[in-house]
């Protein structure tokens, strides 16, 4: 289970691009320019690449349902998308047995080796990345993975469904002190590949990864998913599917080159 994220706070904001494709939100904020020279497009993995989230779900609702036969599915949605803090605060509401969220999440975490050895990441992987990622570098931009899983579990996870061959770096906030929402995974990724931050273009789609995005000073296109009550009020554009970033990556270069 992917750690470190926490909800935003909401902002006003209105489309301003036409159609679907790449659709702009509101006003950027102070020192946000809206076009940039982007050089790199840096990928989340959980709920990006792969669709891990609704599995993870259900193994902690198994979990929970052991502790607590009364808990429903729908008490535990709150815990996609968080800190762990957050998430397993949820869980202790939940299951109501007294104990603390560290103590459950100490112990939940003794299966997690095991749920990782169980879960078929290549039936939720989503293969239309492969496609786009040769796109993106075709025009030039760098590739990188900045996710809040662990880094043996990111390496295999994305040399096993091809990805990690067409990547310059492969990031986990596990390493530091602070995860997502906390910038520094991205900053690190991007300081790694000689960029600045201006010059990257972050692809996520919870809360607090694009909250991630937003504070390291990155451009964020955010894929949409209806599944989840994610907050993509700080996210630059937003995405209905994963092919959308090809053209959404050709109009900021083309606006550039424009400028």
């Amino acid at each position: 289970m992917s750690e470190g994220e926490r909800s935003g706070i909401l902002a006003e904001n209105t489309e301003t691009g036409p159609g679907k494709s790449g659709r702009a939100r509101g006003a950027a904020g102070p020192g946000r320019e809206r076009s940039r020279m982007i050089k790199a497009v840096i990928f989340d993995m959980d709920g990006v690449i792969i669709d891990s989230e609704p599995v993870y779900l259900n193994y902690l609702y198994e979990y929970a349902r052991k502790k607590n036969p009364r808990v429903q599915l729908a008490d535990l949605y709150g815990t996609v998308g968080t800190t762990k803090k957050d998430c397993w605060s949820v869980v202790e509401r939940a299951v109501a047995t007294g104990e603390s969220w560290e103590t459950l999440h100490a112990e939940y975490l003794g299966r997690w080796t095991d749920i990782f050895n169980e879960v078929d990441y290549l039936s939720i992987f989503r293969p239309q990345v492969l496609g786009v990622m040769d796109r993106l570098k075709e025009m030039g931009l760098r590739l990188a993975v900045a996710s809040a899983t662990n880094i043996e579990q990111v390496e295999k996870i994305l040399k096993e469904n091809g990805v990690a061959s067409r990547l310059e770096r492969m990031v986990s906030a596990s390493t530091f002190k602070r995860s997502k929402p906390d910038p520094e995974v991205y900053l690190y990724t991007a300081d790694q590949m000689g960029l600045a931050p201006a010059e990257c273009l972050v692809i996520e789609d919870s809360t607090v990864g694009i909250m991630a995005g937003h504070a390291a000073g990155m451009t964020v296109a955010a894929l949409i998913d209806e599944r989840f009550a994610f907050d993509r009020s700080l996210a630059d554009y937003e995405l209905g599917s994963l092919e959308e970033i090809v053209p959404l990556a050709a109009r900021l270069l083309k606006e550039t080159e424009e400028k």
